[in-house]
Parts: structure tokens; sequence; C-alpha cells
């Protein structure tokens, strides 16, 4: 823990210059003694921060101090920026995951390329949901993204229109997709592809055997393939 909030206190010095003891604390949610702590083993270790004294003082890095992405373009740093979305993100559990990708990539790319001070996120946002619907609760949808990571089958107890309303099936997870504010998951069942909603999983089992995934399987055209019969 203490090794990763390192690196992140390093990464921020990158990304954002000089800021105070206080403001590392708020970002990194510790106390400010443990950014005095954490600055005193950075120095040890040979990381050249120091110390500004004065109002406008604060830690900042040996300038020239950092680690940059090279054949960048700025297009493609700002579709980057661009293509982080925090509300789909955290719903899948990787909502600090993508903060922290986020800072890293800040920190490394070289200081034109960085979009400093949230330039894109202040002139850009994505708004996944439709009008007019309650966001829909999705309780397993972080342990199904993993097992769809991991292959790993799944069992569910899954809620339909039809009767027999409640069934349980096994699945071999492929994919998870994002339409409209609802999740989705496509799956084979008894050999066919299916698409089952993630708010109508009422229990999620991720058993200790291998999903069996189909040769060639592409989940964007299989899903434009369902979209075009449902339409």
């Amino acid at each position: 823990m203490r090794a990763s909030r390192l690196v992140s206190l390093l990464l921020l010095l990158q990304a954002r210059g000089r800021m105070t003891a206080a403001e590392l604390a708020d970002a990194l949610e510790v106390s400010v003694r443990t950014v005095y702590r954490d600055v005193e083993s950075l120095g040890a270790a040979g990381v050249p921060v120091y110390a500004e004294r004065g109002p406008a003082g604060g830690y900042r890095l040996l300038d020239g101090y950092r680690t940059r992405l090279t054949g960048l373009t700025a297009g493609e740093a700002e579709a980057l920026f661009l293509a982080g979305v925090p509300g789909p993100a955290a719903e899948l559990g990787l909502g600090s995951v993508l903060a922290t990708a986020e800072l890293k990539l800040r920190a490394a790319l070289p200081a034109d390329l960085a979009d400093p001070g949230g330039r894109i996120r202040q002139r850009f946002h994505l708004d996944a949901p439709s009008w007019f619907r309650e966001p829909e609760p999705t309780p397993h949808l972080a342990a199904l993204a993993t097992a769809v990571w991991e292959d790993r089958r799944v069992r569910v107890r899954y809620r339909r229109w039809q009767a027999p309303r409640e069934v349980t099936r096994t699945l071999d997870p492929l994919g998870v997709v994002l339409k409209a504010g609802r999740w989705y998951l496509v799956a084979a069942a008894s050999g066919q592809v299916r698409t089952y909603r993630v708010g109508a999983i009422l229990e999620l089992t991720v058993l200790d055997e291998p999903a069996e995934r189909p040769d060639g399987f592409d989940l964007a055209g299989c899903w434009q393939e369902h979209a075009e019969r449902y339409e």
C-alpha cells in the first residue's frame, strides 16, 4: 500500500508540478504528516524532490525529472483523455484504476500533450444513460466483469419476462456491453450466444471452471447483429 502511495505521490508531482503538503494529503487521502514522511522516503531513494518555502511554496521535482511517452500526436493524446468514462468505469469496479491510469498518462506525457488543467474534461463530457430513466442497480456487474476478463464460467439466477419468471443458468461469459445506460451480458448457453440484462441477475456465482469461448468470436459484431434483430 505504501509503495503504491509513493508512486502516486511521485506521479502527482510530475503531472501537476508544485504542490503543497496539504494538497498532496488531500489527493492521496492521507495526513499531512504522512506526506512529510513519504517525501523524505522519496528523497532517500534518490528522487530529486525538494521543498520551496513561502506562501507560494510547496514540493516539486527537479526540472526535467520525468518519464516521457514518445510517438503520440496531440490528437492521439486528446483522444486518450476523452476516452475515459468515469461513471461506467466505476460501475465495473475500475474507477480508481481509471483515475490512476489517467494520472500516469498525464505524468508520462510531455507538457504540451498532458492536457494541463483538465482542458478536455472541461469542454467535453460523455453521459451514457438515457433521459427519463433511473439508474438500474447492477450489484453483480464487477464480479461479472472479472469473470469475463478471467474466462471463468458463471452460474446465475435470472429474472426474465416470461414464465417461469426466475431461472438458473450456467453461462460462458463472453463480454459486457453498455447500451443507453444499461449493462448487458453476452454469453454462450447450450451452444448458443445469448444476451442477458445484468440488472436482472438476482444471484451470481463465479465457478472454478474455464469458460469456453467460440473461435473467432467478435463482441462488437455480435452486439451489432443483436441490436439490428431487436430493432
